[in-house]
């Protein structure tokens, strides 16, 4: 039940605080600060259950701090903001007292916007004075109770790290185990069920795609649609309410804190993709709902000497004013928030480039990056760029600072193109397969800078990957033409559904190809939701607007798609178990000597067994190559600080259309090699598991080999 305040009509609030910005709520009463430099005034406005407001001037401010004190307001209390002050888009003021405004520190958020007419301005003369209270969202004041009990954060190894990244109601919504009030919810993706599968997989951290308090967009409403994806932010320190299965009073605070808790029971890291390159209000065309209405030059990038137009490097109207102190602040606070007192273990940046934009440029010395380097907190967690935006010179990868990881676009890109047999293919694909050193480290920086990937939420699905050539977005609304065109995929003789063996069998071996190399390349491998099961988008591969079945797994899987999951389950596991898979550090090119033999490190061989030449990796037309791992010459020690000796692999890859033979090393490199993996097997595996390989091998079309043998240390 939604206490009553204490104070009604204009009555002034107690002086309070201006620190901590938002509403803070003690016990006995709230404090209440909210941030504009602009503003002339400002008003509290609490909300009673059927929209009675109580408006509260806040009369005190420092440091542009608005604030205000209220004795007997606790959780639950409904409230907004109106604030006055200058309306003169020219100039990039945009206040407008008309328009209720939702708290930017808001940290659980009530309602959902309706994209009535009122929270836009459409008099071309003036503000417009069409009031929008019931038609936006509202904050709510919440208390930070929680009984965590044992909870301690994972804090797994970058090296031992396997990502899952997923969707909170796509990964949920049709599971069979999984209550219907539940599915779709943090409590859903919490359930036993989920949280299994999980962890039989192997995955170590699942990474979640927004669930900070997004909006939903009028001109996709008015087309069926919705915003599925949720980037789409409005609300940086709440979990989006929809996703709650227990109320939005607060209560989906409480029930994300039991996610994260339940996630780290099991062992799993969270990981939040956020979104603070730009917000849900879009251009001078988008809705008034929190940022534009309280300081919009402080919070917004405007267009040099055109203050009323918004500077966007992002594609969805604005970006956040990256130099502005308060900005900076706001999102400094947030990140320690969801760490300090949601318990999370990371963040995926949207868009980081944006938020590297002091000014024009991409700076990696940006105030941003400093602010997150010297944080005690922030520091050390896990920090995962999207090292691009739509921006002038937006693509960074590779150029980010030491600290951070990266979502290694140029893998994809390449992985991609050797699978489906593209010439002048093999030199980019070592350089990915080893871990990107030609990307990281010049400035230091090791394999867990490379957040490999082979599909994200963004573009094909892994079996879409394989079974279509173009893309499919028909069901968007855009005429087929958003999304992506060039996703180099392949279909394998057929677009889309079909019925013909040869090319059913043909996707199988290229999944299964795809999650084989990017399980066992160097750096941090992301898995995407579903892919593991054969997941399809009917080849949609910009999803963002579909929230039915073309976005959800389906979990009514067939004997195909078990076999899938049991290969990739497989894969995850042998990476687990044999440090030479996952080093902590580049191949030197170091030998390492035994038995009165020297052996490199890493070693890249012909199918002769002949090792690569310049002229070999220049051959446009070579797609097979074998990489020899030596599991001896790992040269680190374990976190305990023994030495570590690990078998040794012989990867062989042939994405070719004919079989190819491959002469297994000499002696000198171990004799007895074992077949662990081969993805022409319908199951991805031999069927004597311990087959020893003899002097030659030969590699199936399109398919990849991996096999070991025991540490010759000691022999």
């Amino acid at each position: 039940m939604t206490p009553k305040p204490s104070h009604r009509g204009g009555v002034p609030a107690w002086g309070g605080h201006p620190y901590p910005l938002g509403a803070d709520h003690d016990g006995e009463g709230t404090n209440f600060a909210l941030f504009s430099e602009v503003a002339e005034r400002v008003q509290l406005v609490l909300v009673d259950d059927d929209g009675t407001e109580h408006r509260v001037p806040l009369t005190e401010a420092d440091g542009f701090v608005w604030h205000g004190y209220l004795p007997g307001v606790g959780p639950g209390q409904r409230y907004g903001y109106r604030v006055h002050g200058p309306w003169d888009p020219s100039a990039g003021h945009r206040c407008n007292p008309a328009k209720l405004l939702l708290d930017p520190y808001a940290r659980a958020v009530d309602g959902q916007t309706d994209n009535h007419r009122s929270l836009y301005e459409r008099s071309p003369g003036g503000p417009d004075l069409a009031d929008s209270a019931g038609h936006t969202l509202l904050g709510v004041v919440t208390d930070t109770a929680f009984d965590w009990g044992h909870d301690r954060p994972p804090r797994r190894p970058y090296a031992d790290t396997v990502i899952y990244e997923a969707h909170v109601r796509g990964l949920t919504l049709t599971h069979p185990d999984v209550p219907h009030e539940l599915r779709g919810t943090y409590a859903g993706l919490a359930h036993p069920a989920v949280v299994e599968h999980l962890v039989s997989l192997g995955v170590t951290a699942v990474e979640l795609m927004p669930v900070h308090q997004f909006v939903q967009d009028g001109v996709l409403k008015d087309r069926g649609l919705s915003n599925y994806w949720g980037y789409n932010t409005i609300g940086f320190f709440a979990p989006h309410n929809a996703y709650a299965a227990h109320g939005t009073r607060g209560e989906q605070v409480t029930e994300f804190k039991s996610m994260v808790k339940a996630l780290h029971e099991a062992g799993l890291e969270v990981i939040l993709d956020v979104v603070y390159n730009h917000t849900a209000e879009g251009n001078e065309k988008g809705p008034t709902l929190s940022f534009r209405g309280i300081d919009n030059a402080s919070y917004y990038r405007l267009v040099d000497g055109d203050w009323a137009h918004y500077y966007d490097t992002t594609g969805t109207g604005n970006s956040l004013l990256m130099r502005h102190p308060y900005v900076l602040q706001l999102i400094m606070d947030s990140l320690r928030y969801w760490v300090t007192e949601m318990h999370v273990d990371g963040f995926r940046f949207d868009l980081a480039a944006t938020l590297a934009r002091q000014f024009h440029e991409v700076d990696r010395l940006s105030a941003f990056f400093d602010l997150i380097q010297q944080d005690p907190v922030i520091s050390r967690v896990k920090l995962i760029a999207e090292p691009w935006d739509v921006g002038e010179g937006g693509y960074q990868v590779g150029n980010f600072p030491p600290l951070w990881s990266e979502w290694n676009g140029k893998y994809r890109d390449a992985v991609r193109d050797f699978w489906r047999a593209e010439p002048h293919t093999l030199g980019e694909l070592a350089s990915r397969l080893t871990g990107s050193s030609d990307l990281y480290a010049h400035s230091r920086r090791r394999p867990r800078a490379s957040v490999n990937f082979v599909t994200a939420h963004d573009g094909f699905t892994l079996r879409d990957l394989v079974s279509y050539n173009d893309k499919h977005n028909e069901d968007n609304g855009e005429g087929n033409r958003d999304g992506e065109s060039v996703n180099r995929s392949w279909n394998c003789g057929a677009e889309g559904d079909t019925d013909d063996p040869a090319v059913l069998e043909l996707r199988a071996r290229q999944q299964r190809n795809f999650l084989a190399t990017l399980l066992l390349s160097q750096g941090i491998p992301m898995l995407s939701h579903g892919d593991e099961l054969g997941r399809t988008q009917g080849g949609n591969n910009n999803a963002y607007c579909q929230d039915n079945q073309v976005s959800w797994i389906d979990w009514r899987l067939t004997g195909e798609q078990r076999d899938l999951a049991g290969f990739a389950r497989s894969v995850i596991a042998l990476r687990a178990a044999h440090p030479v898979l996952r080093r902590r550090r580049f191949f030197l090119g170091e030998t390492v000597t035994h038995a009165g033999q020297p052996l490199p490190d890493l070693l890249w061989l012909r199918p002769d067994a002949r090792e690569m030449t310049d002229r070999d990796w220049q051959r446009s037309d070579a797609h097979c190559v074998g990489v020899f791992l030596n599991g001896d010459a790992i040269a680190e020690p374990d976190p305990h600080g023994r030495p570590v000796i690990d078998d040794s692999f012989l990867l062989l890859l042939n994405s070719s259309w004919e079989p190819v033979g491959f002469r297994l090393p000499d002696a000198a490199y171990g004799e007895r090699w074992s077949t662990l993996i081969d993805t022409a097997e319908p199951q991805g595996t031999p069927e004597e598991a311990e087959h020893k390989a003899s002097t030659a091998l030969t590699v199936e079309p399109r398919s990849l080999v991996l096999l070991s043998r025991p540490s010759l240390r000691g022999e």
